[in-house]
């Protein structure tokens, strides 16, 4: 099974959670604050959304960070995913 977003729509997928702080502190689960970084994993067509002219500005496999509170969280088989409109991504991350 694939998910394709429609319009404006972009397909997340989350990075891991630091399990270990950077002095070396081991997190707990519930203590583990999920990062707003993803892996774009599929992307809508665009058009016109609302009225207005949608050009797609990312693609499949950029690193992005979006929104804290965006999208809507989908569980495909054992995959967990994100999908948010183009406007909930803040950046692109470029290593």
């Amino acid at each position: 099974m694939t998910l394709k977003p429609l319009g404006d729509k972009v397909v997340l997928q989350q990075k891991k959670a630091e399990e270990t702080t950077k002095s070396g502190i081991i997190l707990t689960t519930a203590s583990q604050e999920k990062p707003q970084e993803a892996i774009v994993i599929a992307v809508g067509p665009g058009g016109v959304v609302d009225g207005k002219e949608v050009t797609m500005q990312v693609k499949v496999g950029d690193c992005v960070i979006y929104s804290k509170y965006a999208g809507t969280n989908v569980k495909l088989g054992e995959e967990e995913y994100i999908v948010v409109k183009q406007s909930d991504i803040i950046a692109l991350v470029e290593e």
